[in-house]
């Protein structure tokens, strides 16, 4: 694959315009399908497998009763997204309009473990061995089939007590009726950074990151 297949972030926005079913998370492009069952969810699934056979380029996928969980990247570009992937996107949204299915990229949940440290490189080995990940692309650790969670190291002289966090990602349309949640459920809010994210810290001082996929936040 040529590397001018590979796309930057500027690039990926504007070929999301174009793409209403897609949102772009974590280096991926994602989203989900609502079905009118199970059973329409697994014809809708092997739908997909066809497509993907045919372009010889196949999707994370995820299958949950009535919902199918997308996510596509090239696993042969380094996990990056590509022409490739905006195309893949294109065929099966046309797909899932043709079938009939509830597109709802918002309940697409992810979310990273993020740890405070002065020196990344002293400890990442360790949890990269253990947790049998890989290096990502902005050196966080990542899994290699796409299941766990990324781990990513937050380079600090100052860490806080509570040394690990979650970075949870939401869309940028919906980020301000969480951060108010949160903040209606007991958490104190640092919104400095907001809406690339805003911190949620709860009564025993653990900090939950609310982000979005804006250009401006770590990865999207």
């Amino acid at each position: 694959m040529s590397a001018d297949d590979i796309l930057n972030r500027t690039q990926i926005d504007q070929q999301l315009r174009t793409l209403p079913h897609w949102r772009y998370r974590q280096g991926g492009l994602v989203t989900v399908y609502k079905l009118e069952n199970g059973r329409a969810a697994l014809d809708f699934i092997a739908a997909v497998g066809d497509l993907a056979e045919e372009s010889n380029h196949h999707p994370d996928l995820d299958w949950r009763y009535n919902r199918v969980f997308l996510r596509l990247t090239s696993h042969d570009a380094g996990g990056e997204v590509t022409t490739r992937d905006i195309s893949a996107a294109g065929a099966v949204s046309e797909l899932a309009d043709r079938l009939g299915a509830e597109v709802r990229p918002q309940e697409y949940r992810s979310f990273a473990i993020a740890a405070d440290t002065k020196e990344p490189a002293r400890i990442s080995g360790i949890w990269k061995t253990a947790l049998g990940y890989k290096e990502g692309r902005q050196g966080e650790l990542v899994d290699p089939h796409g299941r766990g969670p990324n781990v990513w190291f937050q380079h600090t002289q100052s860490p806080a007590e509570s040394r690990l966090h979650l970075d949870v990602y939401y869309p940028l349309s919906d980020i301000q009726h969480v951060v108010a949640a949160a903040a209606e459920a007991g958490a104190s809010l640092d919104d400095a950074h907001a809406p690339s994210w805003t911190i949620a810290t709860d009564a025993d001082g653990n900090r939950i990151c609310l982000c979005t996929e804006h250009p401006d936040s770590e990865d999207g």
